[in-house]
């Protein structure tokens, strides 16, 4: 049974700390002994531009992989992957992914181009997190069939929260059309200023709204500079500022990830028994 556990970070809002979770937690995972690929699944490339890595000269990238997929050829998956010096590997990404939105509609088994790029992959890795874009069209369908599981990154503020109906709608879309398995592992609150008014409403109404049905992570992570500096500096919190709040948030989140798949497994092994 291949033990590797792929989680799309979703959020069809911009600016909720999406990447900034997608790069640490990848790292928190690669502290704790994981083997984690991370892939860039926005056009943007925010995540491959935060890990230092200049998207505008690549050759090699996520877009051009789905291409040549697309145009019914087997590209070598692994010869993409750039390593980190933190641990992790990435498949980055750059403008030319964006491409890919309007040539997804007309390819043959459009949703799952991604996911056939990653199963040559899996059995070498222990996580493959994928940051989507912040949208719902079809690089964001292509994420989440090929994922596992979904961790949702919710700002502490009002708007942001209001538009969980509409990811949450998409997320069972996906469960209808492509892929029937796919969870949400939980809601983790992002940017949260502790000392609002607004911050605690909000964190109360998710509970509140969605704590019955699904996971909302202990772990918060603080409004705060030091995770957007250290993205600047083209690495993740931990090496930045071991010591801020922020890297004690990310290495909290990191052992709840890891106590969810492991206990995931454990009942996935008891089932096969049976």
């Amino acid at each position: 049974m291949n033990k590797c556990k792929t989680i799309a970070i979703c959020n069809q809002k911009g600016g909720v700390g999406k990447t900034t979770t997608a790069l640490n937690l990848g790292a928190g995972l690669a502290r704790e002994g994981k083997r984690v690929l991370l892939v860039d699944a926005d056009p943007q490339g925010d995540l491959t531009d935060s890990l230092a890595i200049e998207s505008d000269r690549m050759e090699k990238s996520l877009g051009r992989l789905m291409y040549l997929a697309t145009e019914n050829y087997k590209p070598d998956v692994r010869d993409t992957v750039i390593h980190h010096r933190e641990g992790m590997d990435i498949i980055p990404s750059n403008l030319e992914l964006s491409s890919m939105e309007t040539r997804l509609v007309n390819a043959m088994s459009r949703e799952k181009v991604l996911d056939n790029l990653l199963r040559d992959v899996k059995s070498d890795y222990d996580y493959i997190l994928i940051d989507c874009m912040p949208s719902l069209g079809m690089l964001t369908i292509n994420a989440l069939t090929a994922a596992d599981s979904v961790i949702i990154p919710v700002q502490a503020q009002y708007l942001p929260a209001k538009g969980m109906t509409q990811l949450l709608r998409s997320i069972d879309m996906v469960r209808t059309h492509t892929n029937e398995n796919l969870a949400i592992d939980g809601i983790v609150m992002t940017l949260v200023d502790s000392r609002t008014n607004l911050a605690r409403d909000v964190i109360d109404a998710i509970r509140t709204n969605y704590g019955m049905n699904i996971r909302i992570y202990n772990a918060q992570i603080p409004i705060g500079v030091k995770a957007a500096e250290a993205s600047k500096s083209g690495t993740s919190i931990f090496t930045y500022d071991g010591d801020s709040k922020p890297a004690k948030a990310y290495e909290a989140l990191t052992k709840e990830v890891i106590a969810d798949a492991e206990r995931t497994r454990k009942r996935d092994k008891t089932a096969i028994a049976r």
